[in-house]
Order: C-alpha cells, then structure tokens, then sequence
C-alpha cells in the first residue's frame, strides 16, 4: 500500500527545494540565476532554521558552485545544487569533469533560454545543450514529476553501478513558478528511501589516504571515456528499478517515457515536460472525433532508450517530434534522437516542428494545427518540410 501523503498547493522551485530539505545533503553550493534562484533561497532557510545539517556555500559563480560541489563530493559528501541556463553555461567546463570523475552530484535545472539575446523564459536549450556532457538526465511535466524526480535523483545517482551525476529538469516559470496542488511524501519515507550516503573512495578519508592521477594521456583516455559510457548504459535498468520501489512508496508509477493513448496510434506526437499537459488535453479532443492520436513523452532523455522508443512508435503511421530547443543548422535535439530510435524499422514518416522558444506559449489551437499536419502527413506519406518553426512572425 502507499504511504498516506500531504497534499499542498505549491509552485515547482517549491516542491524541489522540499525534496531537498527531504534528502538533507551534506553539502550545497549554489549561486542565484532565474528561474531557478527560488529553489536555493528557500533551501537557504531550511539551513538557517536548523531544519537541515547541510553546509551552504554561497559562492561568487556558477563555475564556482559546480567547482564546489565537484570538491565537496569527491570528500566525500552527498552534493546538491540548481541551475538554470547562463549558469549552466558557466558551469560547462566543470560539467565534464563531474561525470569524468564519476561523482554522483544530483542538480535541479529549471531550464530557461540561452542568451544572446537575453531572454528569462523557459525553453529547454540548456538542457539540451549539456546532453552529452556525461550528466544522467531526467524531465518533468509538472511539479509533481519534478518532486518525484528530484527523491528518487540521488538514489539513482549514487547506486553503484551508475556513480554519475544527474540532472533533474523543469521547464523555466511554467512549471517553476505556477502553483499546483500536488503530494509530499512524509519526511521519514524520504529519508527511508534515499537511505544513507555511501562514499566511495573519499579523499578525506586520512585513514586510508589516497591519490588521484588528474592527468590521462592517449594511452588511457579512451578506456576512461569507454567506462562512462558503460556506466551510463546501466542507468536505464537503475531508474526503472528505482522508479518501481518509488511507485510502490507513492502511488505514482513513472517509466523511462511516458505513453498517452499511443496503444493504437496512427499519428503521434513526442514533446518534452510541461506541453505534454496540453497535447494530452487536444489528442482526448481528437480522439473524440475517431483520430488515432497518440503521445510519447520522454522522462530519462540520456541515456536514451532508443529500443524502447524505437518499439513504441515503429507502429505509427506519421510522427512529429516537438523541440523547445534548436540545432542551428540541423534539427531539433530530441528529433535526431527519435529518429535514430526509428532507423531500424521501417517505421513512421518523421518530421519536426520547432516551438515554444524564449517562453513563447504553445496554445491548445497550436497543437491542433500540430495534430492536423500530422494526419495529412499519414494519409499522404509526404512531409512538405522536415523542420519548421511554428507560432513564429514570417
């Protein structure tokens, strides 16, 4: 049976900054950016309240704050932060070498537009541009998602098959500032479930004193690179498994995607976090008048369960895969990974639609148009153009 939980009416930055006063680590660093600056100024008066053991560094940048959370971890703590675009920017160099050390620093990135120019506003090109930089990735369509993610983060992180760093995503004042009603877990099942940290190979452990060579030439690198991506393909197993003992905990079942009415689907869409409301709302209304509309929406985006996803949509007849991010010069980031999931089959027409960028909303009525294109594109098997930018001024 689930656990009897508390309902409350919270924002995002809300809900993550309890799963962290929840998880009491020991040790995080943080510097204020928007959307994302709520979730370490909320988690900063759990600390001064005493209601945390968690050392609290206020440092004077983003580098500095993964600069410090990479040090805390590799002492031996258990590490967490938040972030959203220009600091995860600033972050970049620091980001590789979190992974490439194995830490398992667990981070909240409310994701919010890239500059230049300089925009406030969710999109997900941060996110998408630190994809490879060797960072477990989980997305969440709501606050609930984004809580639920952020408990089970470093459970996932630290198993030790895995020892990565993870990254917990939600999109930018849509979901970081917008009140919902949604379920805390009680603190003692948290604290139950995230269990104890387990350090491995701590350097201030001065009883078992220890070295680590920073430097790696052509001899070793590639098997050091060759073992994080081993590391990363037993992610897959580590977050199903986590998310089953979750599931059993709170009620809310969650799996490396999400499927909406997909059983079925002749046409499908695929979007990421917060749209996904929206589009679920339009194919109920589609559904209605006899389309076979469907939903894909990703959760564990690396690594990315292409067999899976592969299976799930090879039986469609068109697919449009939404990004709230763009390749310049090439296709969206989640496109080119759906459509590598589908090089195998024979499988749908693919194309891609470009939107939301900037925080520009994506209306019921845009989805419609979305939906609408995707039936032609079925009947007739032709795709006018694979990428296209929609609610965009010509």
């Amino acid at each position: 049976m689930p656990t009897a939980t508390k309902t409350v009416a919270v924002t995002g930055n809300q809900a993550v900054a309890e799963a962290l006063r929840q998880i009491n680590p020991d040790v995080v660093p943080a510097y204020p950016i928007t959307p994302s600056t709520d979730i370490v100024q909320r988690f900063s008066e759990f600390v001064n309240n005493g209601e945390v053991d968690t050392e609290m560094i206020l440092v004077e940048s983003e580098h500095s704050a993964m600069s410090a959370a990479i040090g805390a971890s590799a002492a031996g703590g258990r590490v967490a932060t938040a972030t959203s675009s220009q600091g995860m920017a600033l972050m970049w160099e620091m980001l590789f070498i979190a992974s490439g050390y194995r830490l398992p620093i667990f981070m909240a990135l409310v994701n919010r537009a890239l500059s230049a120019p300089l925009n406030i506003h969710g999109d997900h090109s941060d996110g998408m541009g630190m994809r490879d930089s060797g960072w477990i990735q989980l997305w969440s369509e709501n606050a609930q998602e984004a809580y639920d993610n952020m408990v089970m983060a470093p459970r996932i992180a630290e198993h030790m098959d895995v020892r990565l760093p993870i990254i917990v995503c939600l999109d930018g004042f849509i979901i970081s500032h917008s009140i919902e009603s949604m379920k805390y877990l009680p603190d003692e099942e948290v604290k139950k479930f995230v269990g104890e940290f387990a350090q491995l190979n701590p350097l201030l452990d001065t009883d078992n004193p220890k070295s680590i060579g920073a430097l790696v030439l052509p001899d070793y690198y590639m098997e050091h690179k060759r073992a994080q991506h081993e590391a990363m393909l037993k992610v897959k197993k580590v977050v199903q498994d986590v998310s089953a003992e979750f599931a059993k905990l709170s009620g809310r079942k969650y799996e490396i995607f999400e499927t909406y009415r997909l059983e079925d689907a002749e046409v499908v869409l695929v979007s990421l976090n917060s749209a996904a409301g929206t589009i679920k709302d339009e194919i109920d209304r589609y559904r209605d008048k006899g389309i076979k509309a469907g939903l894909l929406k990703p959760r564990l985006f690396r690594p990315f369960p292409y067999e899976e996803v592969g299976a799930a949509l090879k039986n469609a007849k068109a697919v449009c895969v939404m990004d709230r991010a763009d390749s310049f010069g090439g296709y969206g980031p989640m496109f080119m990974e759906i459509a590598s999931a589908l090089y195998p089959h024979k499988g749908p027409v693919l194309f891609n639609k470009i939107y939301g960028l900037g925080g520009r909303d994506l209306m019921p009525l845009d989805v419609d148009q979305v939906i609408d294109e995707t039936v032609e594109v079925a009947k007739t098997g032709k795709v006018k153009m694979v990428k296209e930018y929609i609610t965009v001024r010509n």
